[in-house]
């Protein structure tokens, strides 16, 4: 069974919220990414989100293009990255590990290539942001063949009938983006948290996960109450700026993130 499926059933099974968190690979080396996903895993996340650096990332808010910035001149590549997923699988991480990544980098790599090597490596999912279900048909066979999740987003403006093509599509879990716009940190939880997620699961049976803005333990939680998994990203890339290269930056990134966790996870 693929990770992301046990994660999400142990989860269920001892009722408890999933902790997503984002970090970009290679900010600010791979090196750094590895020592991350092996704190993380410790204290509690129960999903490591990669993101590949790309020079052009749409989605992205200003935190996580500086992280890819920063990634992509230290020397990062798609290749790499899946080479740091198998390093840490050979030391017996078993975080489930989802790569987000713009499909320029799938296409240039080859889809059937992209789906062997990412599960050859390790991955468990791939949330490819801009390519939409309807012109993803090569892509979902050679993922599933490869027995690796298509993750897909709904934006809090999706109406219901793309609400159920898209879950007719979806694998792993679905992704709801809270708010509309790019990655990035928020003073306060969207409202439309609950009524999406409630339109969301009429199609679906996947667990939900909720992210886009989630920066402090006290939101972490709020979203819990209504989601099957919180995604915090930006403000914990924000850490890693922070931080850089100093040696303690994994103990303290997962100090920050290990609160978020509590949060998330406290009945």
């Amino acid at each position: 069974m693929n990770r992301i499926d046990q994660r999400f059933r142990a989860l269920r099974a001892t009722q408890q919220k999933g902790f997503i968190a984002y970090i970009c690979a290679g900010d600010p080396t791979l090196k750094a990414t590895a020592g991350l996903a092996l704190e993380l895993e410790r204290v509690g996340v129960d999903v490591l989100e990669l993101g590949v650096p790309f020079s052009d990332p749409l989605a992205d808010g200003v935190v996580n293009q500086l992280a890819a910035e920063r990634a992509l001149r230290s020397g990062t590549t798609l290749n790499k990255v899946l080479k740091t997923v198998a390093d840490l699988r050979r030391r017996n991480c078993q975080i489930p590990v989802v790569l987000y990544i713009y499909f320029n980098l799938v296409h240039r790599h080859g889809v059937k290539r992209f789906a062997r090597d990412a599960a050859a490596a390790g991955v468990d999912g791939v949330l490819a942001l801009d390519l939409p279900p309807e012109e993803a048909g090569a892509y979902e066979e050679a993922m599933r063949r490869s027995g690796v999740h298509p993750i897909y987003l709904i934006a809090p403006t999706t109406p219901e009938q793309r609400i159920r093509e898209i879950a007719r599509h979806a694998s792993g879990f679905i992704y709801h983006v809270s708010r509309e716009g790019v990655t990035g940190m928020q003073q306060s939880v969207a409202t439309s948290i609950r009524p999406m997620v409630a339109a969301i699961r009429k199609h679906s049976k996947l667990p939900v996960a909720v992210g886009f803005g989630i920066s402090t333990p006290h939101q972490a939680r709020a979203v819990a109450r209504t989601a099957d998994a919180v995604v915090v990203g930006s403000a914990i890339v924000n850490q890693i700026a922070r931080l850089g290269r100093n040696r303690r930056l994994a103990a303290g990134v997962s100090r920050y993130v290990g609160a978020m966790v509590k949060a998330v996870k406290q009945p």
